[in-house]
């Protein structure tokens, strides 16, 4: 019968694209990764590898083999966080991450109503960009994350959609832009943008610099406040820009690609290894129904 770990030294062998690699990687001696990879061959009675060459390649059963005990041991991984999980029977504080501008009346609403469900537990709220807030909720400084989310699964974590959230172009009314009838791509490569970037110096997928002259900003905030000194244009939530535009202090473009803003979705991190109990779980609830 084989073992996870043989299918764990499988899969490394693949990933680092060597014996030598992989026992670097697991902190194994070379002879002792290839008797693993034998004794799977022996007990799945499969042969693996080809040993033609000194980089070893995988056979047609090996092929049709690694995706499986890739998942196999994604599983397994998720088996042993559920565990650690379950083992934390009690809250005793709870740590929401949410992006800047997803913060609104109905989520602090729903913050409200926990407070006085669960009075004993410490709740502390945190506020920074998606990309800190799933690096928050991956290292457990975090239990959940409300972000924008960019179509991939993590396999490390929980997720669930929230809804969408539209965004805007948004310009000074005094800016060159303001003026046009119809905003192409290549005006606006023209001006200088203002960027949202994190503080790990990543840009979020739908609004990522296209001008070769920028600014950046690590929060919508802070884009809608120089936007509005004529500093340049800048891709911002329309929730947060309606009071802008409501009172003349900005304008949306008509950006041909995009007429009528770009929609993103949300959604919510949750962590596998921190405790799951009972403020969580009404946590989470309130907002699936949101």
């Amino acid at each position: 019968m084989y073992s996870f770990e043989q299918l764990k030294i499988f899969v490394a062998v693949c990933d680092s694209g060597s014996f030598s690699a992989a026992a670097r990687k697991l902190g194994r001696v070379q002879s002792g990764v290839s008797q693993a990879i034998a004794n799977l061959e022996l007990a799945i009675n499969q042969e693996l590898f080809t040993r033609e060459k000194n980089i070893p390649q995988l056979t047609p059963a090996g092929q049709a083999l690694l995706p499986i005990a890739k998942s196999i041991l994604h599983q397994q991984h998720f088996f042993d966080q559920k565990v650690v999980a379950l083992e934390q029977s009690v809250e005793h504080s709870l740590t929401i991450a949410i992006d800047d501008c997803l913060l609104n009346d109905e989520l602090l609403s729903i913050l409200a109503e926990l407070s006085h469900e669960f009075p004993i537990t410490n709740i502390d709220v945190v506020s920074g960009s998606t990309f800190d807030i799933e690096e928050w909720v991956r290292s457990n400084q975090a239990h959940i994350g409300l972000i924008f989310a960019d179509g991939e699964l993590r396999e490390d974590m929980d997720f669930f959609t929230l809804g969408q959230m539209r965004f805007l172009n948004v310009v000074a009314p005094s800016h060159e832009l303001a003026s046009l009838s119809l905003v192409r791509d290549v005006d606006l490569k023209r001006h200088r943008q203002i960027i949202h970037r994190s503080g790990s110096k990543k840009e979020l997928w739908f609004s990522y610099g296209i001008s070769g002259n920028y600014w950046h900003a690590n929060t919508h905030g802070l884009l809608l406040d120089l936007a509005c000194k004529g500093i340049g244009w800048a891709v911002v939530p329309e929730v947060m820009a309606k009071p802008y535009i409501d009172k003349s202090k900005l304008v949306a473009l008509p950006v041909a690609h995009e007429l009528n803003g770009w929609l993103t979705t949300t959604g919510c991190l949750v962590s596998r290894t921190q405790s799951s109990g009972p403020v969580l779980q009404r946590l989470i609830e309130r907002l699936q129904n949101l």
